[in-house]
């Protein structure tokens, strides 16, 4: 899990209070955007070279038990999650792999439950499952992006988690930062694409992030929008409907005139 920070907080409280915008889903978009160039530039100063360095010399058999270990971790979040969404067969998967690769995989350096399934809930979701809007969109500080709802929900999922349990401070701030580093190194290729086919960075990663969050609490399946009536949408190139023209009526065959005699 990714550490949490006093900003989250105060962001969430601060934008509760001031709207404003033209986008729907994002109405605090001139304020975002303003937290996203702070975290773009401490990120190319700061986190992005961390993880360049992080990427070039770690060895492969290093980074593979870093990401095993902090996967680990989350999956005693997602299993909690689980039972609270009753998906009570995929928290008995997920409660194996946490046991399995706890014990026999050293703290969990070691995925030996790779044959089971890797899965990928937090309370964000178990909010959207029972039925809660996402919210506007918010761009946290140092977190990034996120809505009402994942803010919250990013709150609640420390308390199973076992991050934040971990002695003495400086060792917890330590994997905290580890962490992060780590998930930034995975995001470098993904954003060589994204530089080499976006016009607007931060439209991109809200839009993208929307949509990833939606498939989520869908598991993959999410409700397609309905396109019934081209009016409702106000379209003017769209042409209307024509009614179809009732069917011609069956006229009764022109009686033939007798033969004369």
């Amino acid at each position: 899990m990714r550490p949490l920070s006093i900003l989250t907080v105060l962001a969430v409280l601060t934008l509760s209070g001031c709207a404003s915008g033209s986008n729907p889903a994002d109405p605090y978009e001139s304020f975002n955007r303003g937290v996203y160039k702070f975290n773009d530039g401490l990120d190319r100063t700061v986190a992005k070279p961390l993880a360049q360095g992080y990427d070039k010399v770690m060895p492969s058999p290093a980074k593979s038990m870093v990401n095993n270990f902090f996967s680990n971790l989350d999956d005693v979040v997602v299993t909690a999650n689980d039972l609270l969404q009753f998906k009570f067969k995929q928290a008995a998967s997920d409660a194996s792999r946490v046991l399995i690769n706890s014990t026999f995989g050293i703290f969990g350096l070691i995925n030996v439950a790779s044959r089971l399934e890797k899965h990928n809930e937090d309370f964000g979701q178990t909010l959207g499952y029972w039925g809660v809007q996402p919210g506007p969109y918010v761009m946290l500080p140092l977190l990034g992006p996120s809505t009402m709802r994942d803010g919250f929900g990013r709150v609640v999922d420390t308390v199973p988690s076992q991050s934040g349990k971990i002695k003495p401070v400086a060792t917890r701030n330590s994997l905290y930062g580890l962490n992060g580093v780590k998930t930034r190194a995975q995001l470098l290729e993904a954003e060589k694409v994204m530089d080499q086919t976006t016009l607007d960075r931060y439209q991109f990663i809200r839009d993208a992030y929307l949509q990833y969050r939606l498939n989520l609490v869908y598991d993959g399946d999410p409700p397609r929008p309905k396109y019934d009536d081209y009016e409702d949408y106000g379209d003017p190139d769209m042409p209307a409907a024509e009614p179809s023209s009732p069917a011609p009526e069956p006229t009764s065959p022109t009686p033939t005139s007798a033969p004369a005699k």
